[in-house]
């Protein structure tokens, strides 16, 4: 089977290429800059140019192909790309998929995006879930939560350089997955049958609150957090004055989506069954104070070296 993967060098994508190819799948990256991309190139991915602005781009990249696994999105500030990418420039992927005959297509979401037409990004994926499922191409739509590679931004970076964290007065626990596992479920969804045209919730086996993940970089950093509360209502009401996306881009992306994160889920209902139909088993997952436990662990490592490096520097300096 031979994939094509559009969004192969950000977060989530990079680990679905590095999946795939341990997997054998023959993979295809379409990108817009090759010498962002050489790394997938040394990896062994084939590199085609692409541009989802450029609808005449896309039907090359498609040759002999079976199935696209789409993982790219524009960030949520980046207003003018939002239309021209996460819209015009999904339809025309759609469009030259149906007309390639693709056997599968996979498309990453994000969670409750129909309870918010309101936010333009959840807009956007909410109308391409539907023109997806309109077009006839055999598809399977995951709709995400937060990666947990996020969350050293807006969590261990922030209190290891004794900056503020924003935070709400929400407690909503959330399920983050590290992107690792995405990949694993995605992938292993073409080899399932039972998950063509299905779209499935997915989340970690835990959930968590702010006050949790702050409380573990705390005794991983040995450093207390300068945490900022920023109350709901305030959030809402400073979002209607300046825009959504405007307002505050230096606060974290949690922030943008606090709402989206607030909305009830049947997640931890499903995970059992989603699991079960995927034959994942729950052990198998990363789980977020393993993954930050690692993070610690190799900044300390590098930090020595650092100062064993400094250290070698000043001796040479006295000789």
């Amino acid at each position: 089977m031979s994939l094509l993967i559009i969004g192969g060098t950000g977060t989530l994508g990079r680990q679905v290429v590095l999946q795939a190819l341990t997997k054998g799948y023959q993979v295809r990256c379409m990108v817009r800059n090759f010498r962002k991309a050489n790394f997938l190139k040394e990896w062994g991915v084939e590199l085609v140019y692409g541009d989802l602005t450029r609808p005449e781009t896309i039907p090359p990249c498609l040759k002999g192909i079976t199935a696209v696994i789409d993982a790219s999105t524009s960030r949520p500030n980046e207003l003018d790309s939002l239309k021209k990418v996460d819209w015009n420039g999904k339809l025309y992927l759609i469009e030259a998929s149906k007309a390639a005959d693709i056997k599968r297509f996979i498309f990453f979401s994000a969670q409750n995006v129909e309870q918010f037409d309101s936010i333009p990004l959840m807009k956007l994926k909410y109308g391409i879930e539907n023109r997806l499922k309109k077009s006839n191409i055999p598809y399977t739509i995951f709709r995400l939560t937060g990666f947990y590679q996020g969350l050293i931004e807006q969590y261990a970076i922030p209190i290891l350089e004794n900056l503020s964290i924003w935070v709400t007065n929400e407690n909503t626990y959330i399920s983050y997955m590290d992107t690792q596992d995405i990949a694993k479920f995605c992938l292993r969804s073409l080899q399932i049958p039972q998950t063509t045209n299905q779209t499935f919730f997915l989340s970690g086996s835990r959930g968590w609150v702010s006050s949790e993940i702050i409380s573990l970089c705390e005794q991983l950093a040995g450093q207390q957090a300068k945490v900022q509360l920023i109350p709901l209502i305030a959030l809402k009401l400073v979002r209607n004055f300046f825009g959504f996306f405007e307002w505050g881009k230096n606060i974290s992306d949690r922030l943008a989506f606090v709402e989206i994160l607030n909305t009830e889920n049947n997640f931890s209902k499903s995970t059992f069954e989603l699991y079960k139909m995927f034959k994942i088993d729950s052990s198998e997952i990363i789980q977020l104070d393993d993954y930050f436990l690692e993070y610690f662990i190799k900044l300390l490592k590098r930090l020595r070296d650092i100062n064993f490096e400094d250290v070698q520097k000043q001796k040479n300096l006295i000789i």
